[in-house]
């Protein structure tokens, strides 16, 4: 499977790794998620080149996931903001924060500490059943054809 082709496949983590799967990219969603939404913001924390930070935001607005919006008109400079298809990406980042914290923090512990606030409490991200809301593992879940997708053999074989 080729880099360009994974658009096509019929698999959504093919699909969504075509649109994020970069690491800048990544980094640039973290970013976001943290209150990052200037070019120069986000050039100067990842230090790498404009071209690069132009890039990956040119692919997060054309795929829906930030949108420009102006906040000064002479000359006319705008900021990235998530879209609610960017929000929707924030379990995915916490996984992936809660995946390094796990096993790459050092003894201190991770860098930062997520705190839900709505009860103040520090929290470590989980999975669960959106209908028994039980905690969900990998060996908790099965998967199925769903018979509206059609031909599904380049992913189950």
């Amino acid at each position: 499977m080729k880099w360009n082709e994974l658009p096509n496949e019929p698999c959504s983590v093919a699909r969504t790794v075509a649109v994020i799967g970069d690491r800048w990219t990544l980094m640039i969603l973290r970013d976001c998620f943290l209150g990052v939404r200037r070019f120069e913001d986000f050039e100067r924390r990842l230090g790498i080149s404009r071209s690069i930070v132009a890039d990956r935001l040119k692919r997060l607005v054309d795929e829906g996931v930030l949108q420009r919006e102006p906040y000064q008109q002479r000359p006319v400079r705008h900021e990235y903001r998530l879209t609610d298809k960017g929000l929707a990406l924030h379990p995915v980042v916490l996984a992936i924060v809660h995946w390094g914290d796990s096993y790459y923090a050092g003894p201190e512990g991770p860098p930062l500490i997520h705190r839900h606030k709505a009860c103040g409490c520090d929290f470590a991200p989980v999975t669960t059943c959106s209908e028994c809301h039980a905690p969900l593992g990998a060996r908790d879940v099965e998967f199925r054809p769903n018979p509206a997708a059609g031909d599904l053999r380049p992913i189950l074989s």
